[in-house]
Order: C-alpha cells, then structure tokens, then sequence
C-alpha cells in the first residue's frame, strides 16, 4: 500500500492523518498542522468567515512564491558564479513555473492532498503549481526561513529537478506567457493581424499578442504558431522582464 493511499484511508483525526502525510512525503514533523491544511485548501473548497474573508490557500501561495523565489534566486547566485543576470532569471523562470511546479506536486504527492470542488479539475490547470507555493509558505511559517531553504534546495531541487536538463530545454514562450496571465489574472490574446504571400515559401503571418487590450509583442513567421511563438518571446523579453514582473 503505498503512502498516500494509506493516508488517505486513515480514519483518525484529519490533523494526525496530515501530520503523519507531510512526516512520510517529507521526512519532518511539522509543528502546526492547522497551516498545511490551509495551504491545500483550494478557494474552490474554501469556507468563508464572518467578516467574508475566504479560508483558503491563497495567501499562504503568495508567501510561498516569495520564498520560493529567493531561495532559488540564492541558489542558482552560488552554482552559476559567472552567468549575467539574464541568464539567472530565465533559469529561475523555468524552475519555478506553473508547468514544472505541477509536475513537483504530483513527484511529492501533494496533489492526492489538495482540497477541491469537484468541478475545479487539477488537470491542465495552476491548482497543484499553487499549492505548491503555498505548501513553502506553510513550511516558512511552521518551521522558518533556514529550515525551509534546506529543504527546497536538499529535497526539491537536488532531489526531484534536474537544473542542466531544465539549462538545455527549448523554452515555449507561448506556454509561459500563459501560464503568466493565469497566475496574475490577467487577460491574454493571441490575434492575427496580417497574412501576405511569402513567394514559395507560402504565406506570411503577422501575429499580435495583447494583454489588457495592450500591444506587448509582435511575431511572423511562414507558420502561425511560430509566429506566435515569436510574438511570445518578444513579450517575455521586452515586457515581463522590462516590467519586473517575473
């Protein structure tokens, strides 16, 4: 029987199911329970107080990304010592994005722990990537800022990420651009703007890319989705990073 189905099988009280989850998966007793059950508690399952604020794990997921954010940031400072700034940003991008943060939850487990609706899927959304985030911001809470840089960097990112896999990996700015708007809720349109005849070589696509009905990136290409890709990383490069936001 493996781990999670035992826990999830386990009929004692919720918090010592909890505690003796985060004990199996991660290899410490956390001191208090009630925050990891906040931070895998999605708003979608969130119960709602007296004065209207909402019980979940979204502040927990904002604590989280800062911490997560500059542990990495540390990290990468120390095993690169001779790249730019540029390069330590891209790399942080990729190990801290929605898709690869998804992919850590369900390596973890968390994602059998995560609360839920049932009409809220996991699938092909940010549900585990933020969770994720707010687990770390649990941990943070729990435990503090030594313990859980040790624990990111010992049994995350050398444990479960492989850094020179994700150094050579061809980026699909496309993907982050989404994954971007998703996460600061934001609005983000794709739009072909031009098609001209390219000689042989066919068609010419002009592809527009808008956020909050603002022109962020430009992209052709004899394919549209290439186009788009073009327009992407041009927004990623010349906006986000402009704008700090990453």
């Amino acid at each position: 029987m493996g781990i999670l189905s035992s826990f999830r099988r386990n009929r004692k009280k919720p918090e010592t199911s909890m505690a003796e989850a985060i004990k199996n998966i991660f290899g410490y007793q956390p001191g208090n329970v009630s925050v990891y059950e906040l931070a895998f508690r999605h708003k979608s399952a969130a119960t709602v107080e007296i004065n209207g604020f909402r019980h979940c794990n979204e502040r927990l997921e904002y604590l989280g990304d800062a911490v997560l954010g500059s542990v990495v940031a540390d990290f990468l400072f120390k095993k690169f010592p001779f790249k730019d700034e540029g390069f330590l940003t891209e790399m942080r991008s990729r190990i801290v994005s929605r898709q690869n943060l998804n992919i850590l939850s369900r390596k973890l487990g968390i994602d059998k722990l995560v609360q839920a609706s049932k009409e809220s899927s996991t699938s092909g959304s940010s549900i585990l990537g933020d969770a994720f985030e707010a687990f770390i911001g649990a941990v943070y809470l729990d435990k503090g800022y030594t313990f859980t840089k040790k624990m990111i960097i010992q049994q995350i990112i050398q444990t479960h990420l492989d850094v020179d896999e994700l150094l050579h990996r061809d980026v699909n700015f496309k993907s982050k651009m989404i994954e971007w708007a998703q996460k600061e809720k934001k609005s983000i349109v794709f739009q072909q703007v031009n098609e001209i005849e390219n000689g042989n070589k066919g068609k010419l696509y002009t592809i527009e890319l808008t956020i909050e009905n603002q022109v962020v990136g430009c992209g052709q290409d004899c394919s549209i989705k290439k186009a788009e890709q073009n327009a992407a990383r041009q927004a990623w490069e010349e906006y986000i990073n402009k704008e700090n936001l990453l």
